[in-house]
């Protein structure tokens, strides 16, 4: 609360989920780590073909938060809702676990 108060421009609360990217060798072990993936709960992986044909697989969750607080300087949320976005952000970092 104390760097918000000071602030003087705009501040977002931001949580990036867990990303693992893989190269793999055949397309096939792409797939494959893709198909455990998604069955895993990781709905937003997915397989790249980059020039060369380097074969790359994400691994991405959906646990992703951003949440504006402070706009200009002004504090736009209360401490309250501050608390309870911290609780949630947390709790996605022991998801990302």
């Amino acid at each position: 609360m104390t760097a918000l108060e000071k602030a003087t421009g705009d501040v977002v609360l931001k949580f990036e989920p867990f990303v693992l990217h893989v190269l793999c060798q055949e397309l096939q072990d792409a797939q494959l780590l893709h198909s455990v993936a998604i069955a895993s709960g990781f709905r937003n992986s997915g397989i790249t073909v980059g020039r060369g044909g380097k074969i790359m697989m994400a691994v991405r969750s959906t646990h992703c938060l951003e949440v504006p607080l402070c706009h200009k300087g002004k504090l736009m949320v209360s401490e309250e809702y501050i608390e309870f976005l911290i609780h949630v952000a947390n709790q996605k970092m022991e998801e990302n676990i």
